[in-house]
């Protein structure tokens, strides 16, 4: 079968031409020396804060829930997201050692 009838030309055109829109509309990339931006290292540091937080959280929610002072509700939403703020936390982890393999395996 033709590519021409697999694939409308047409849509494949309008796609690239939304996407150099796309490209247009997007915010100016900030220096590092700009103010108002943040360093990876700010970065990563709230979010695990965050994240432990997040499991603190579920863990209070869970410690209620044992002595019936908290909503069934509100326990699984804290403990889901106490569940992901920990799945994200090991991804990045086992992202970061990976990152660091490979580099370890560069030649010099």
């Amino acid at each position: 079968m033709p590519a021409d009838k697999i694939f409308d030309t047409n849509l494949a055109a309008k796609a690239y031409g939304n996407s150099l829109n796309i490209g247009a509309k997007a915010p100016v990339a900030k220096t590092p020396g700009d103010d108002g931006g943040v360093s990876f290292s700010d970065f990563l540091k709230n979010s695990l804060e965050t994240s432990v937080d997040k499991i603190k959280a579920g863990e209070q929610m869970s410690a209620k829930a044992i002595t019936g002072q908290a909503d069934v509700t509100d326990v699984v939403q804290a403990v889901t997201e106490a569940e992901l703020a920990l799945q994200t936390v090991v991804a990045l982890r086992d992202r970061l050692v990976s990152a660091y393999q490979d580099i370890m395996r560069m030649p010099i």
